[in-house]
């Protein structure tokens, strides 16, 4: 069984930072795409920033120039680096990866862990 564990979550004032972690366990062949999402209430998941196995990286625009994702391939962990922030920011971010197993490759999502931007 796949699981994706976040943590770092925590309420900040504005202009902090925040590091995101995700773990990644269970009987896993590979991890391809993992990105980091969030959804704030009342709104669409959206896309925060993604990485590829090779270490391609793309951003929503919103976030772009403020926050940055890495992955440790070995640890099967993704980090989301989040600085500058704004009360915009504030949403349950979820972690998710394009998984192998030897029965498919799927995409799963982790439980989230809620950002609060508020002064």
């Amino acid at each position: 069984q796949v699981q994706l564990v976040e943590s770092g979550g925590d309420s900040v004032q504005p202009g902090g930072s925040l590091r995101l972690s995700c773990v990644v366990s269970g009987n896993i062949v590979s991890i391809l795409d993992m990105a980091w999402y969030r959804q704030a209430p009342g709104k669409e998941r959206e896309l925060v920033a993604a990485v590829s196995k090779g270490g391609a990286i793309d951003y929503g625009d919103s976030v772009k120039g403020r926050f940055t994702i890495s992955r440790d391939n070995a640890k099967k962990m993704v980090f989301l680096q989040m600085d500058s922030l704004k009360p915009d920011d504030t949403a349950v971010y979820y972690c998710g990866g394009n998984i192998v197993t030897w029965r498919s490759s799927v995409w799963y999502w982790g439980q989230g862990t809620q950002v609060i931007i508020s002064s």
